[in-house]
Parts: C-alpha cells; sequence; structure tokens
C-alpha cells in the first residue's frame, strides 16, 4: 500500500493555500508600502532639481513622515485584510516569534518564509517596472552609524514590532478584532526614528526584494541578523509575560462590565470618611446612594 501526500503531511493543503495567500498579502503589503516610499523619493528628487540644493536639506521631515505612514497604513490595511486567512504575518521574524510560541506550526512557518521573500520580489520587480526612476526603496546603515549600532537598531525595532503582533493578536482578547490598527501603528512609531539610521527594515522581506531588484550591498546581512534578533526577544518578553500570568496584574481591561468602573471620586471620599469614622455611616450611606 503506498503512501500518500496527504497521509504524510495531512495539512498540506490548507498550509499551500495560506502560504499562496499570504504571498498575495505580502505583495500588497510591500507594493503600497515600497510604493509610498518610491513616490516619496520622486517627489523628492523634483523638490531637489526644482531648488538646486542637496538632497537632505529638502523636505527631509516630510518625507520622514511620508514613508512612516506610507509602511504604517499599508500594514494596517493589508493585515487587517488577511489576518483572518493567513494571520497577516508579511515577515519572517513575526514568522518566526508565531513559530517559537506555538501559533504556528513549523511546516507552516518554512512555506510562510518562502512566500513572503517571493512576495517581497514580485513588489519589488512590479514597482522598478511601474514607477518612473531607479529603484529607490532599499535598506542600508546611514553613514555614521555603525554595524554594530545597525544590528541592535534593527532588533530593538523588530521587538517592538514583534511584540505587539504577539499581544494584539496572537495573544486573543475582546480587541483582537482591531489588532491591524495597534500594529499598523507600531510600524509608523518605529519608522519614525529607524528611517534615518537604518531604513528602518524590521522585515527581512522587506529589505530582501528591493535587494535582489537592485543590487545586494556589503550590509545586507544586518537585515537579517537584526530582525531575528529582534524576534527572539520579543518571544522572550512575551513568554516571561505569561509565566508570570501578567492578566493578574492589571485584571478586567477586557471586560466591558460598567461595575468594574471606579467610582465617582464624591462617593468614594464619603465611603473613606465612613470608614475612618469622621462621618455617621448611616449618613454617608444616604448620601453616596444620592451620588
Amino acid at each position: 500500500m503506498g503512501l500518500s501526500l496527504k497521509s504524510i503531511y495531512p495539512d498540506a493543503r490548507d498550509d499551500l493555500r495560506a502560504a499562496f495567500l499570504e504571498f498575495v498579502g505580502t505583495i500588497m503589503f510591500l507594493l503600497l508600502g515600497l510604493g509610498g516610499i518610491q513616490a516619496s523619493a520622486f517627489s523628492n528628487a523634483a523638490s531637489v532639481a526644482a531648488a538646486g540644493t542637496p538632497a537632505l536639506e529638502v523636505a527631509s521631515i516630510n518625507q520622514l513622515l511620508y514613508i512612516a505612514v506610507s509602511m504604517g497604513l499599508s500594514l494596517l490595511v493589508s493585515v487587517w485584510a488577511f489576518y483572518r486567512v493567513t494571520g497577516g504575518a508579511f515577515n519572517p521574524a513575526v514568522s518566526t516569534a508565531l513559530l517559537l510560541v506555538g501559533g504556528i506550526k513549523w511546516t507552516r512557518f518554512v512555506l510562510y518564509c518562502i512566500a513572503q521573500l517571493a512576495g517581497a520580489i514580485v513588489a519589488s520587480a512590479l514597482l522598478s517596472g511601474l514607477l518612473p526612476g531607479s529603484l529607490a526603496v532599499g535598506t542600508a546603515p546611514a553613514q555614521g552609524v555603525s554595524l554594530v549600532q545597525a544590528v541592535w537598531i534593527e532588533a530593538f525595532l523588530t521587538a517592538a514590532l514583534v511584540l505587539s503582533v504577539l499581544m494584539l493578536a496572537a495573544e486573543k482578547h475582546k480587541s483582537t478584532a482591531f489588532a491591524p490598527i495597534g500594529i499598523g501603528l507600531t510600524l509608523f512609531a518605529c519608522h519614525l526614528w529607524g528611517v534615518p539610521y537604518t531604513g528602518a527594515g524590521m522585515n527581512t522581506a522587506r529589505s530582501f526584494g528591493p535587494a535582489v531588484i537592485g543590487g545586494f550591498h556589503s550590509t545586507h546581512w544586518v537585515y537579517w541578523v537584526g530582525p531575528f534578533i529582534g524576534s527572539l526577544i520579543a518571544t522572550g518578553l512575551y513568554t516571561f509575560l505569561k509565566h508570570i500570568k501578567y492578566a493578574k496584574l492589571n485584571p478586567d481591561q477586557d471586560t466591558d462590565d460598567h461595575m468594574l468602573s471606579p467610582p465617582p471620586p464624591l462617593k468614594r471620599m464619603i465611603s473613606r470618611m465612613s470608614e475612618s469614622q469622621v462621618y455617621p455611616k448611616d449618613k454617608a450611606d444616604k448620601v453616596s446612594n444620592m451620588v
């Protein structure tokens, strides 16, 4: 009796379908996000030509905000569109964390990483073909930033992003449906200070795709090592929070029972006065019920 793929790998069909959709979602995310970065570079180049000044002196803050908003909103809408289908990782660092915490199996992890890298290449190729000018969406440490600094900047930025995914999406609660908002805002915040120093990769696929199309540089390894370290940091912190049963530290945060809200200040003051016998208890109860 011969062995079939289904008997060896029963989840093959679902995993392959999910991986294909992760591929599509990654294309959507990076086509929108990197497209915004390319548009920013194109607009900035036009401003430089018109003003006749160095690029760094023209619209640098506006360009930074444009890039941060483009990437943050692109992740928000892409995750919201796909998280019910694939989880909407779009990032090998996120997939690594999900594997380590038991959110996905290793087979799906491998397929997701392949899908994410392939999706990044396709998105970069589409941008290169669709938009004028050379592709200007790659990541590289800025002048004056050492390789050690670049690795740890990438690590800490990635840790913040991955932790937001674990706490808002992987960890189930009443506001899980709104997790894409928090995740997108996290990416936005990380870009605000990461872009000037490392380009704010935080995602090996995001750095790998443009490098395949536009060429690799000698520091490309930073965008593999940094995000991997960041994924481990976030996973370690998440595991620690689960170990200490973090929900007990600040309970009832996901409840909608208004009775658990703090009492009105005046009512609380009267209650304390009654307990300290400054105010007669019977009168305190009567006044408290009127508040």
